[in-house]
This record gives structure tokens, sequence and C-alpha cells, in this order.
């Protein structure tokens, strides 16, 4: 399905310099993987609804409840640097 030449115009395309060994490589892989593709086209999957993933995932994540932390100064002490009660962080905006 796919050869040496066509392996060698898409590497150089994406600016990749490829030995002939590599080239003969991939040829060889991608053509694997195209015979793979093929056989999948064979299935009848006019019944089948399309979906992002093969099995079905469900959000089991508890809503937040903001609470208060009861000991905020021990947080604060384990900071590198604090500020009266706040953390106290390097500036990351210039004034340009």
């Amino acid at each position: 399905m796919i050869d040496q030449e066509q392996v060698h115009k898409v590497a150089n395309l994406a600016r990749l310099e490829l030995t002939p060994q590599e080239e003969e490589q991939f040829t060889n892989q991608l053509g694997s993987i195209l015979d793979y593709i093929e056989q999948l086209n064979e299935l009848d999957v006019t019944d089948v609804a399309p979906t992002t993933r093969a099995i079905d995932v469900s959000n089991i994540t508890r809503e937040d409840e903001l609470q208060p932390y009861p000991d905020r100064q021990s947080i604060l002490n384990g900071a590198p640097e604090q500020e009266g009660e706040f953390f106290k962080v390097p500036k990351i905006l210039n004034a340009e």
C-alpha cells in the first residue's frame, strides 16, 4: 500500500533526514499499520454509535464543598515565604 518513495517524500516534507535503512523500516511499519486499518474497514459498524472511548466512562467525582481549613497557620508555616497571612510568591508580570 505504501512504498519507500512515498515514505521518502513524506519525510522530506516533514524535514526529516532518514537513512535508507530507516526509510525501509518505516515503509514496513507503515505498511503494517495500513494493512490493519484495512482489516478494520471490513467491519460492519452501521449499527454502532460513534464514541470517543472504547468503554463507557462516567464521572464519579464528588461535588466540591467549600470549607475553611481548621489550621490555617500550619499551612502558612509550610510555605517558603509568607507575608502576613498570605503566601509570598515571585512577581511574574513585567512592568513593560
